[in-house]
């Protein structure tokens, strides 16, 4: 086990750094650019040859995979917080129950003052869920995610397919007028969902926040009955990877290679056969939304599960370096820099900040996401040298503790 620390893995806070940043470089198209954009480079107008390239490395690099990392590291730190407080003699549990319910409220405040992107709620949900599991030994517990994984998946995708055949029709030329006309008006709804989204965006902060009130107030709960199934699937990996010792290398070397570089190399083989497809026809959007939603999450898992055992394989190395550190030092305040990221990028993009939004394709959006990277690893370090803990995760820990807790070191 690599520790600073009593009970820190550190191999899981450098992961959780990666995670992190990554989740930048798909967050950005949301806070960039209309929801259009977030499904292809070409809408809500046709982007450049450069675009393109852009959208499809970010596709088969990070769409899906930071998702599926960031929701298997909080399911083991799911339970590690537990078992480092039961080893103190606490009762982790109800500690955990007031944790995640804090993390609810916290993500619902994300979600009615900045953003409509937040995953936090979602999160405390599913940390609620897999409580009930607990207990349960690791392998038991993979063979329960499994078939939840894969029944969500074929749910999603029968409910795609008419759409995204649809699409396929009027494209070919084959579809009938009815079929057409039916079409037209998806991409119309969409197209108008689009201008709506950028001329709220432009307005004034509190015309902004009301807009998104108004239009969907209880948006995180819609978000948790969409994804509930990848997202509790993701916590129960985790838990089982604590549980089985993944993080703390206690896995032999050769099986760490083999889910590193098989999962790796089998989630990025399968995603560039799509991104193959689907950068030709322009990224067509309804097969865009299928697949990003529902299609490619088994290898957005594999990728994931490649990336985390390359990493813990590369982490003793990595921890000796100066960007190890760095990162690391983001994923110990992976909170913070989650929520601070959100600010930043909406006061770069928001009409109450610099108003930048729909300005930048997805080639322009990669400035930002670098510039989001410097930040998270310039400030967190310097952060974690001075206090114990980044100030969001040390305001959560003292509401779940309630008490008012020292940060700041000797």
């Amino acid at each position: 086990m690599i520790a600073d620390e009593p009970g820190r893995i550190r191999t899981l806070d450098l992961i959780r750094g990666v995670a992190v940043l990554g989740i930048l470089a798909v967050n950005i198209a949301s806070f960039a650019a209309p929801a259009g954009a977030t499904y292809s480079p070409n809408l809500p107008e046709p982007g450049s040859q450069a675009d393109n390239w852009a959208y499809g490395f970010t596709l088969v690099f990070f769409e899906g995979k930071m998702r599926a990392l960031f929701s298997i590291l909080f399911g083991a730190s799911l339970l590690l917080f537990i078992e480092r407080r039961e080893a103190q003699g606490r009762d982790g549990e109800a500690l955990q129950v007031r944790r995640l319910a804090w993390l609810a409220l916290f993500g619902w405040l994300h979600f009615v003052l900045l953003w409509d992107g937040d995953v936090l709620f979602l999160y405390a949900c599913m940390g609620l869920g897999a409580l009930l599991m607990r207990r349960t030994p690791p392998g038991q517990l993979v063979i329960l995610a499994l078939p939840l994984f894969l029944v969500w998946q074929a749910w999603g995708i029968a409910s795609w397919a008419p759409t995204v055949a649809l699409e396929s029709q009027v494209a070919e030329g084959t579809a009938t007028p009815q079929q057409r006309t039916e079409y037209a008006g998806i991409v119309a709804e969409n197209r108008h969902e689009d201008r709506e989204d950028r001329e709220i965006t432009l307005s004034s902060y509190g015309h902004e926040m009301a807009s998104r009130q108004a239009d969907h107030p209880a948006y995180p709960l819609a978000v948790l009955s969409t994804i509930w199934g990848e997202t509790l699937t993701y916590v129960m990996i985790g838990m089982a990877l604590l549980g089985s010792g993944f993080f703390a290398a206690a896995w032999p070397r050769r099986r760490l290679a083999l889910l590193g570089w098989g999962g790796t190399a089998a989630g990025l083989a399968a995603t560039l056969a799509f991104a193959a497809w689907a950068q030709p026809r322009g990224y067509p959007e309804m097969a865009m939304h299928l697949a990003i939603g529902y299609l490619l999450s088994l290898p957005h898992l594999l990728t994931a599960l490649g990336y985390a055992a390359l990493l813990v394989l590369a982490a003793p190395r990595l921890l000796a370096t100066r960007l190890g550190q760095r990162i690391e030092a983001a994923g110990r305040m992976a909170f913070s820099n989650y929520l601070g990221t959100t600010f930043v990028m909406c006061a770069i993009f928001y009409g109450w900040g610099l108003g930048l939004f729909a300005g930048y394709g997805a080639a322009g959006q990669w400035l930002f996401v670098l510039l989001g990277w410097a930040l998270m690893l310039g400030w967190s370090k310097w952060w974690l040298a001075r206090f114990r803990q980044g100030p969001l995760e040390w305001l959560w820990r003292s509401l779940a503790e309630w008490q008012l807790l020292p940060n700041r070191k000797p």
